[in-house]
């Protein structure tokens, strides 16, 4: 991404992130995305004010959602004339928003943006099969009486059966957890590894809430204050009883409850704009936005579905002339811990370097307490859509206690098997 003037990111807020049909088992998706939008625009002092764009995100909506975006601005206290579209690249889908509104930013199309990631799956909208929809249709558009019976009695009580939104993959027919069931096993990645990462990913996001660390990026929903996921009671041993969720049958299962992203509600937003338009506001210049890559693999050939960010960051950082050495901060997201420890390894490995990402040798290692050292997306929760957003508002908040020219990277793995990996610099 060349750009012509850097961009920064801000101010960010977002919700608890929540089980789903939990706590916002009742909320609307609507109602999520306004609390986190609404909490920014408040502490920016953007009231009655236009922002450039709104990029929101929000992957399991429904056709009904079309113009969710602008909806949900519009119910805002931001000026009525700020425009708002919708994006959606599955988990990545918010650091999609983010990558797009920085380039805008840059390119001299505007000063100033907001990131808004939401995603709730208490509040899918059931639908029908094709056949029933095109039955419902034929039934609306018959002219008289007759014709109108006529066209009920086509409809049979098996078209009743609703949709629902999911993550499989058509193509393969597999979950998320059973491709990366696959790719664990690949990888021969143990169960004890996982668990140790799970483990250390809620004790680094207790330590966070502990020091304070979230108090100004966490907005209360009612009576909820934190992520409702955190377990700071757990163990190795706890851990080790949960029984394998996606291969229940061949005993080799290694995925489980304790060692995956839990099933999430919630919203996050961030505030991006040029130094010029922050500094006249009061608004901090928390990280600069740097760089962006996405990538994709070749999942029904046999790829690994979630390793295409293996590819993403090498790019990335090689085009800004940087190595793994020159990072401070990683924000790996942990849709499993598996998948996590699957590209670790990868990115260590000289053979898969060597033959797949085309490079001279092993791309090198990760640093454990560089990683997500303020939790992850196992401890915290993955509302798919807002994960972007949340680990954009943690990373730069880190990276603005770190000293000057200071490096972080976000690596996300998303369904389809893609990637989306960014970079951000302390100003």
């Amino acid at each position: 991404m060349k750009t012509n003037r850097p961009v920064y990111v801000s101010v960010s807020k977002r919700i608890p992130f929540m089980k789903s049909f939990g706590a916002y088992a009742d909320e609307s998706a609507s109602k999520l995305a306004l609390q986190s939008l609404e909490a920014l625009v408040k502490d920016a002092k953007l009231e009655g004010q236009t922002v450039g764009d709104v990029a929101t995100a929000f992957m399991m909506k429904s056709g009904l959602d079309w113009n969710f975006g602008r909806d949900v601005v519009q119910s805002s206290s931001l000026s009525r004339e700020t425009p708002a579209y919708d994006l959606a690249r599955a988990c990545g889908s918010g650091l999609d928003a983010s990558m797009q509104l920085s380039l805008k930013i840059a390119s001299g199309m505007m000063e100033s943006g907001i990131a808004l990631g939401v995603e709730t799956n208490s509040d899918l909208t059931a639908s029908f099969s094709s056949p029933m929809s095109h039955k419902l249709l034929n039934l609306n558009k018959a002219q008289g009486f007759l014709g109108k019976l006529g066209a009920a009695f086509a409809i049979h009580p098996g078209d009743f059966k609703p949709h629902f939104p999911a993550g499989g993959e058509k193509r393969t027919g597999l979950s998320m957890g059973e491709h990366c069931e696959k790719m664990v096993k690949e990888w021969k990645i143990g169960r004890a590894e996982q668990d140790q990462l799970s483990l250390e990913s809620h004790q680094k996001a207790q330590k966070a809430y502990d020091s304070g660390f979230y108090k100004d990026l966490i907005v209360p929903y009612g009576k909820y204050e934190k992520d409702g996921f955190v377990r700071a009671d757990t163990s190795l041993e706890k851990l080790a009883k949960l029984k394998p969720s996606f291969d229940q049958k061949s005993g080799q299962g290694t995925l489980t409850a304790g060692n995956s992203s839990p099933l999430s509600d919630g919203s996050a937003a961030v505030l991006f704009g040029t130094k010029e338009y922050l500094e006249s506001k009061g608004l901090p210049l928390r990280a600069e936005f740097v760089d962006a890559e996405v990538a994709a693999v070749d999942y029904v050939g046999g790829e690994g579905l979630l390793m295409a960010p293996t590819r993403a960051l090498p790019r990335m950082l090689m085009r800004q002339g940087l190595t793994l050495k020159d990072i401070a901060l990683f924000e790996i997201h942990e849709a499993f811990a598996g998948q996590v420890l699957c590209t670790l390894k990868a990115w260590e490995d000289e053979k898969y370097c060597r033959e797949v990402l085309k490079l001279p040798g092993a791309f090198g290692s990760i640093p454990r307490d560089k990683m997500n050292l303020h939790g992850g997306s196992v401890a915290i929760g993955h509302p798919f859509a807002a994960t972007g957003e949340r680990i954009v508002g943690t990373l730069a908040k880190a990276l603005s206690k770190e000293k000057s020219g200071s490096y972080g990277v976000i690596s996300i793995c998303t369904a389809g098997g893609m990637g989306v990996t960014a970079l951000l610099r302390t100003p």
